[in-house]
């Protein structure tokens, strides 16, 4: 397990009962993400593989929700500010009993309540419509101060991409949060260092990104995001400093800056040159599920 942070993390670590439950549905919602991509025979399959462990620690571990009413008031709320993660997304809100297994078959079809990029209009449990890069964590924001307004302590997490912080509202969100003292607001970024137009370095360097955040007055850890030993560990030590402060709605906000690699848990989708939309062949699908269930299989007997 790896974690950085500005402090020294100050909790115990995660039981292995703990992290098998949280990798167990990973394994699951990469499963599911397989046979949605499959409908359609390409998308984004390689960010929700690669992204599954942060979905899984935040449906499995963390987030509080009713299934049969995912209106339900006094609920967390997880906003997916990359809207083409959907697949992802979608694989844990089945996972979560949010929206039934049997329907993720209707990934992409006309009339489903699964398009390709998330709606929020379309889809239970899914908080807003993304797709408009940059705008998921302004969005967090307001609705981060809204609940401290009605003197909630539920949180916010807003799920966003290393791609978003080319994004100038991005920047100019995390300092309002800052300004606002969101102790209630939650960041996850995923670095897998890919957007549609090329490695992410070569598009536009944003390293060195915790650094960045540090200076923009956030509570910063940087982990390996397909590591769940180091998400859960993380995502404790901000529970540890909420509690020191009485579970107050204010104080600083935090973020998770996860470092992922595209197509994770599948070696033939790893290795893919062209991975931001992938196109899969029809003979592949089997292949890849096949390779993860060997691979989970391999690390759970290891």
């Amino acid at each position: 397990m790896t974690i950085s942070s500005v402090e020294t993390a100050a909790v115990s670590a995660p039981t292995p009962e703990r992290i098998e439950r949280i990798r167990a549905a990973a394994f699951r919602i990469r499963h599911h993400a397989l046979n949605m991509g499959e409908v359609q025979g390409q998308g984004y399959v390689g960010q929700a593989l690669g992204a599954a462990d942060m979905f899984a620690a935040v449906y499995a571990d963390q987030l509080n929700y009713r299934a049969e009413d995912p209106h339900w008031a006094d609920r967390d709320r997880f906003l997916l500010s990359t809207g083409h993660y959907a697949i992802g997304h979608y694989a844990a809100l089945a996972e979560a009993g949010i929206v039934p297994v049997s329907e993720l078959e209707t990934y992409g079809s006309d009339d489903s309540r699964l398009p390709m990029s998330g709606m929020s209009t379309y889809t239970p449990g899914m908080e807003i419509s993304g797709g408009s890069l940059g705008h998921g964590l302004t969005i967090a924001v307001g609705m981060a101060l809204g609940l401290r307004a009605q003197n909630s302590t539920n949180r916010v997490i807003n799920f966003l991409s290393d791609g978003e912080l080319d994004e100038g509202s991005t920047w100019e969100a995390a300092m309002g949060a800052h300004h606002h003292q969101l102790g209630n607001l939650i960041a996850m970024v995923d670095i897998n260092a890919l957007q549609a137009d090329g490695a992410t370095n070569t598009v536009l360097r944003t390293e060195p990104v915790t650094e960045k955040w540090e200076s923009f007055g956030w509570y910063t850890q940087r982990v390996d995001g397909n590591d769940v030993g180091a998400l859960l560990a993380a995502f404790d030590n901000i529970a540890t400093r909420r509690a020191a402060a009485g579970s107050s709605a204010s104080g600083q906000p935090s973020v998770i800056l996860c470092d992922t690699k595209v197509g994770r848990g599948v070696p033939l989708l790893e290795t893919r040159e062209k991975a931001h939309f992938m196109r899969i062949d029809e003979n592949e699908w089997q292949i890849c599920r096949d390779q993860l269930t060997a691979g989970y299989e391999g690390a759970a007997s290891a």
